[in-house]
């Protein structure tokens, strides 16, 4: 077989992995060699001079031991194989990124005869890319669990990212349809990936020019919809794995049928991608916006609602906090309302020292004042005009984001949209009313 066939069969076979991620590190060529990474570098994104950039991602074989039932590359699963040989990856990646292709690498692999066999291939192929091409680009590698502790010393510090996929939620759900992993063979990795960072960066404050370990951190991956956990369980794992390991992303990656099998979703089962979003939504909430997975959800209510985005669900729930002065609420309140972002709550705050803000110019801020309104006063005084009723609040609030669901293959039950009306609160089911407007109802 040759490469090209090759690189056909294992390019496809790595769609699955999410590396839609900034490399967060920033790294020149040293004299002589090739490839440079930017901390705005990102697979299928934008860099900040404007250029469009993107990953070569790929399997370094799709041979796999392992018989996951999710997998595509699953062992029991009848799909042409192959595998690259290390020099062949490398000069591949070289030729790719040489004719402006590619900007990086992201490499991932099948368990090729056990994970420390896998290992040492991948380990290989980006030590001939760093030490005999010189080549300093973006490189996100794969950990592979169960692999030797001193294989993943080895690959972090030839890769600038690296990941230990955590695939499902749950031990019970790994038992089920993993049954050659288990929650202690993917932690374990994790751990070590995160210790090492750690005394890296200390050796790092202590000698210049100490080697780096995985520079950009290690991220993770988790399939949803594959098994029955609940946002609530999802989300709480997350804020979990973000204390503990110090994760820079968790990815969400939308069950995709790819055989047919008891265990799993019917073949003709659409991917839940609202949920992946509503799920990419929140995670977004505890990283930046200063909130706590329990705060989002709790056992009473455990999954997202599909109609409204996690944190107008949020502020609907907590009418009493509301409304805010943006002339006196501080950073942290400023952003639990909807329609206020990192950026425009700074500018509120850098704006208010100087002047005192009207509506008239928080739009120029940057704040969605379409939602805001509902949330927020100026020295005191509502917006003009404005109607605080439940359904006018929620009218607004869904205006855009039921047409947002369409967009992620969520339709409303009886009415299609248009892009001049607005949609009728009538279309919608009415315990979906309900749940988005517990308090006010």
């Amino acid at each position: 077989m040759d490469v090209y066939d090759k690189l056909k069969i294992l390019t496809d076979a790595a769609k699955y992995d999410v590396a839609c991620t900034s490399s967060g590190v920033n790294k020149k060529a040293s004299a002589g060699g090739i490839g440079n990474a930017s901390a705005c570098g990102i697979c299928h994104s934008f860099s900040a001079d404007g250029r469009c950039i993107s990953l070569l991602k790929v399997l370094m074989t799709n041979v796999c031991a392992y018989d996951c039932q999710y997998c595509v590359n699953r062992l029991s699963n009848d799909t042409p194989r192959a595998f690259f040989t290390p020099r062949e990856l490398a000069e591949l990646t070289m030729n790719f990124y040489r004719r402006n292709y590619i900007e990086g690498l992201f490499l991932s692999s099948g368990v090729l005869k056990n994970p420390d066999y896998t290992c040492e291939q991948m380990i290989e192929a980006l030590r001939i890319l760093r030490e005999e091409y010189r080549f300093s680009g973006y490189i996100h590698a794969k950990a592979i669990p169960g692999a030797d502790s001193l294989l993943l010393a080895r690959l972090g510090m030839l890769a600038d990212r690296m990941s230990v996929n955590i695939e499902l939620p749950s031990q019970n759900s790994l038992h089920l349809l993993a049954p050659d992993k288990s929650k202690h063979s993917i932690l374990t990795p994790m751990g070590y990936i995160q210790n090492r960072i750690q005394e890296n960066s200390r050796d790092l404050i202590k000698y210049r020019h100490a080697p780096k370990f995985v520079p950009a951190g290690q991220s993770t991956q988790m399939i949803i919809g594959a098994t029955p956990e609940s946002d609530y369980q999802i989300l709480n794992l997350t804020e979990g794995l973000y204390h503990k390991y110090k994760l820079k992303r968790v990815f969400f990656s939308a069950y995709i049928p790819v055989a047919e099998n008891s265990l799993l979703p019917t073949i003709d089962t659409k991917p839940p991608l609202w949920r992946e979003h509503r799920l990419y939504q929140a995670d977004w909430l505890l990283r930046f916006y200063g909130f706590a997975a329990n705060e989002l959800l709790d056992q009473q209510q455990q999954n997202f609602n599909p109609y409204l985005d996690p944190k107008c669900t949020w502020a609907l729930n907590h009418m009493d906090f509301f409304p805010l002065d943006v002339n006196r609420a501080s950073y942290r309140d400023l952003l639990r309302v909807p329609g206020i972002g990192v950026t425009s709550a700074k500018r509120i705050l850098t704006a208010r020292r100087t002047t005192t803000l009207y509506f008239n110019g928080l739009k120029s801020l940057g704040v969605v004042l379409k939602r805001a309104q509902y949330f927020v006063t100026c020295s005191g005084k509502t917006a003009p005009d404005i109607k605080l009723t439940p359904n006018t609040m929620l009218r607004s609030l869904l205006s855009e984001k039921t047409r947002e669901l369409h967009h992620w293959g969520f339709s409303s039950p009886t009415e299609q949209l248009s892009l001049f009306d607005q949609p009728s609160l009538l279309s919608l089911p009415q315990e979906d009313l309900r749940k988005c407007l517990p308090n006010l109802s």
